[in-house]
């Protein structure tokens, strides 16, 4: 993991096997590289091989030794083995005619297999496999390619199998899905690649300006490179495929290094030679070259922003501890440590991981991150599917990078882009930590240690406890119970940001999901007019406004799949008081509201929700005639990132529901990729539900030291 350093207390820790990292052109957002690895690519300037993303994989390959035991029934769920990954491409690349080539080089006018990941069976072959014994559902892959060199070139979705050796393929259809337009696809190393020699030509007229406003200059650099990032949607209409790119000093946290140099450049066409700049922004001034922005800056006509000299010794964006408390208690010891006194309490076979009560499989997908399955509590299963759909950040400003910001996340890769946790920092050194295997813009499968990790964790406050005092300054007895939760984590660096996922167990029955948003902010060039976005953080920096929505989906089965959902909220009475004719009685009473159809349980974002929302099996019920029921509760809140119908809110219209409920139908791997949301959430009943959750930045970002994200976690719990 080139260039990746963690710090713990005055120290920097570099992770195992890491480089420092070197003084390059880094990876655009969402492709940060494993290793630093450079290829020559002009005089002067290296460019580094970035190594791919690709699916997460879990999974353990199955003994061929004839005594061993069956696998377990959680290996439907595992994540494709490195060998399967293999087998997949070696189907696919091996028909004519699908006349793909490999993705590494060539051209975008060819046809290349992008992603293979496992398609999950259906959920009605698993519960027959599950509860009644009936066969292993088909093993399956889930493989995206992309047709550039097609006459009509697009994005076609196949699902490949049976597995381990793939011996048919066919297209994967859902309702309501459009082809997808080749425009629409996501970035790949290749035409990261291309992009990059445009930049270093449609600069080259800059370097004066660059070299006296900033020190730092983009072609033909050394030790004082620029780099970019680019910025999406990429367009304003459909078909097009037209970028933002925003320059920065290549330094450490080079998110906070904004020069005040953005360029819009149309890469719609698969031929770089017919790539064109179509616009230039500087320091508040639009340009329609770069040229006229040269020219002009000769003339005197530019209002320059000379940067401060670039001092690496202090720099303010770097994770180096600076400075000191006031209280001068200890700093630079260890503080306080997770450790397991008698052992592990928690037992993990393949995927399959139990705890206490609790008893699941997962796997990590790389469209998006972690999946829950077959959740059970004391072997009564509780949720058929718990997983992360997607995560977007939206975006405010005044420059056009700024303005143009919508991030959708699972379009760069957000489950693939999974690196290695650092021991005692990202996880508690007694973790259990697992690796991946990644089948993401790739030709092999690569293999990203200590991707995901697992450990109990001390809750710092009882389970439950009581004092039973005898009010003569003794008591009568006390009891307490400690509190403890297990975790499953894994991490997505998705450019600048950090989300850590989060899914807890408890030992009384709650599970409860959590993200929290850390990294770097995603900052500008600072402007007069940028006041009115965001937070002025440093000389040429502005802390921009934006609005994170975080998507899940929890397929509830409780005591069986037949469940029906309801909500409880307080009312009030005003009754005569029946021991006290005269008097009056207001007290509060259980208001229940059956919510029979997907309309009546879709609760628009931003409005307040009722108080309880319960699932419930009314055929199950318990020894006081109570249904079987778990209760939904929120944690955090947001509002509507943009208002309804405009352009880009409709290809993110889930985010206009804080929860929705529907009948479960066989539907699209990813909440943004054709899902209809239009008037009420569509798809999936049975107690499937979508949840819509704000992780922690909502609004601004404060001028501090170092201008990045605390992780204040936002979640949703089930008791």
């Amino acid at each position: 993991m080139g260039g990746t350093q963690v710090w713990g207390g005055e120290q920097p820790l570099l992770l195992p096997g890491a480089q420092r990292e070197r003084t390059a052109p880094t990876s655009p957002r969402g492709i940060s590289p494993r290793q630093d690895l450079f290829l020559p690519r002009s005089p002067g300037r290296m460019w580094p091989l970035r190594l791919a993303w690709a699916l997460a994989v879990l999974g353990i390959a199955a003994g061929t030794d004839p005594t061993a035991p069956p696998p377990d029934k959680a290996s439907i769920f595992a994540d494709l083995t490195p060998a399967e990954l293999r087998a997949v491409r070696d189907f696919l690349m091996g028909r004519p005619e699908l006349g793909l080539s490999p993705s590494r080089g060539g051209s975008l006018a060819q046809n290349t297999l992008f992603l293979v990941e496992l398609l999950p069976p259906k959920k009605r072959l698993a519960l027959r496999h599950l509860d009644k014994g009936g066969p292993a559902p088909r093993r399956q892959a889930r493989a995206v390619v992309f047709f550039g060199g097609q006459a009509e070139p697009n994005i076609t979705e196949f699902a490949v199998g049976p597995l381990p050796r793939p011996s048919s393929y066919r297209p994967l259809r859902f309702k309501g899905r459009r082809t997808v337009p080749f425009a629409a696809r996501p970035m790949t190393q290749l035409e990261y690649e291309l992009l990059h020699r445009a930049l270093v030509q449609a600069t080259e007229p800059l370097y004066r300006l660059l070299r006296d406003a900033t020190g730092f200059w983009y072609h033909n650099c050394t030790d004082r490179c620029l780099t970019f990032s680019d910025i999406a949607p990429r367009g304003l209409a459909p078909g097009e495929r037209r970028s933002w790119f925003m320059l920065q000093r290549f330094v450490e946290g080079y998110f906070l290094h904004p020069v005040g140099l953005e360029i819009l450049i149309d890469h719609r066409d698969p031929d770089p030679r017919r790539w064109a700049v179509q616009s230039v922004w500087y320091n508040g001034q639009y340009f329609s070259s770069a040229q006229e922005l040269a020219e002009r800056y000769e003339q005197g006509q530019v209002a320059v922003a000379r940067l401060d000299e670039h001092a690496s010794q202090l720099l303010f964006s770097t994770y180096v501890p600076r400075g000191r408390f006031t209280t001068g208690t200890p700093t630079d010891v260890h503080g306080a440590k997770v450790c397991e006194p008698q052992g592990r309490r928690y037992r993990l076979r393949g995927n399959r991981l139990e705890y206490g009560g609790w008893s699941l499989a997962f796997r990590l997908r790389s469209s998006s991150g972690l999946q829950l399955f077959d959740l059970r509590f004391n072997e009564e299963r509780v949720a058929y599917e718990v997983s992360v759909q997607e995560a977007i950040a939206f975006y405010g400003g005044d420059t056009p990078a700024a303005m143009q910001t919508k991030y959708i996340d699972a379009g760069w890769g957000m489950g693939s882009v999974t690196y290695e946790l650092a021991p005692g920092i990202d996880c508690p050194e007694v973790a259990t930590y697992l690796d991946a295997h990644h089948f993401y813009d790739t030709d092999r499968p690569v293999r990203f240690a200590r991707a995901v990790c697992i450990f109990e964790l001390p809750t710092g406050v009882p389970l439950r406890r009581h004092f039973n005092s005898n009010f003569q300054g003794g008591y009568h007895f006390y009891a307490g119970l400690e509190g403890h939760a297990l975790v499953l984590r894994t991490t997505s660096t998705v450019y600048n940001y950090d989300y850590i996922w989060d899914f807890l167990l408890y030992p009384n029955g709650v599970m409860e999901a959590k993200v929290h948003a850390t990294g770097f902010i995603h900052a500008t060039f600072y402007t007069p007019q940028g006041r009115r976005y965001g937070s002025r953080v440093q000389s040429h920096v502005l802390g921009n406004m934006h609005t994170h929505l975080v998507h899940y989906k929890v397929d509830l089965d409780i005591a069986g799949t037949g469940n029906s959902f309801e909500t409880v909220d307080l009312s009030f009475e005003n009754i005569s008081n029946p021991w006290s004719p005269d008097a009056r009685v207001v007290q509060p009473w259980l208001h229940r509201r059956p919510r029979r159809s997907e309309c009546q349980a879709a609760f628009p974002l931003g409005q307040a929700l009722p108080r309880y929302l319960l699932f419930s099996n009314p055929r199950q019920q318990n020894r006081w005639g109570h249904a079987r029921s778990y209760r939904i509760q929120h944690s955090s809140h947001a509002g509507r990132v943009l208002p309804r119908g405009w352009r880009e809110e409709r290809g993110i219209s889930w985010g206009r529901w804080g929860s929705g409920r529907g009948s479960r139908q066989q539907a699209p791997p990813g909440a943004s990729r054709g899902v209809g949301w239009e008037g009420c959430p569509a798809g999936l009943w049975h107690a499937c539900t979508w949840l819509c959750r704000v992780p922690v930045l909502n609004g601004r970002a404060d001028p501090v030291p170092v201008p990045v994200p605390v992780p204040v976690p936002a979640g949703t719990t089930w008791p």
